[in-house]
């Protein structure tokens, strides 16, 4: 079996271009679908109200509470689960720490049994385990990425998850509220303004995912629209029910 004494260094146009965005961020997610659930749910809120022949200042009331609220209750709820995530994988990551240390010999050849089990010469496989296993840091790394699927040094933050949550909400609830904020009387600015925050969220997501931005845009622009309208009707039916 030859064995290659110096790889050749990576072709330039590769190297420049074989790039990824991270994926494994603990803010991304939280951000936008913080921004996306401010828009959309503060926006069918006060629509929903708004339905209901109601004063403008009982709208701005109810746009404001929701932000507070919806904001308060993502950052909450984002900073428990990814908390409860990252305690989770540092309890399975000390288990794999004991094994490690207990059982070391069988730790490395499970560690080429799977090496072998991806086509890896067995040979090859024992040799790679071998010299990863000598450093116990090096082994805790690669029985985590290869068992668990995670990187013990790439845990997610649960105050970064948190905060992310709570501005991004923030700042898409009171695209609906700032326009009534800034002296407008009556909805139709703040469903247009909204709509129009749907459209870019959209886009600007369109550019993380890859996805044409257009129909990003106008895949939440429909979606948060609809659910705009289905409140509001629904406040017009409960209005005059109650009226």
């Amino acid at each position: 079996m030859s064995v290659i004494a110096a790889a050749e260094p990576p072709h330039v146009a590769h190297r420049d271009n074989h790039t990824h965005r991270d994926v494994n961020g603990g803010w991304l997610r939280p951000a936008v679908f913080g921004a996306m659930d401010g828009l959309v749910s503060n926006l069918a809120l006060m629509t929903g109200v708004a339905g209901g022949a109601v004063t403008q200042q009982t709208i701005v009331i109810t746009g404001l509470a929701g932000l507070a609220a919806g904001a308060f209750s993502m950052a909450a709820g984002e900073y428990t689960s990814v908390a409860s995530q990252r305690e989770l994988v540092l309890a399975e990551l000390e288990v794999e720490r004991r094994e490690l240390r207990k059982h070391p010999g069988d730790e490395m050849l499970e560690l080429a049994a799977l090496y072998e089990s991806r086509g890896v010469e067995p040979v090859l496989a024992r040799e790679v385990a071998r010299q990863l296993s000598a450093d116990p840091e090096r082994a805790l790394e690669v029985h985590a990425r290869e068992e668990l699927g995670v990187d013990p040094d790439d845990l997610p933050s649960p105050l970064t998850a948190a905060l992310s949550s709570f501005g991004a909400f923030a700042l898409g609830a009171l695209l609906p509220v700032l326009p009534y904020l800034l002296g407008a009387s009556s909805l139709w600015p703040a469903v247009l303004l909204a709509l129009v925050g749907l459209f870019g969220c959209g886009a600007v997501v369109a550019r993380v995912t890859a996805r044409t931005w257009w129909f990003s845009g106008l895949r939440q622009l429909a979606l948060g629209g609809a659910a705009a309208g289905v409140t509001y009707a629904l406040g017009a039916l409960f209005g005059t029910a109650v009226g």
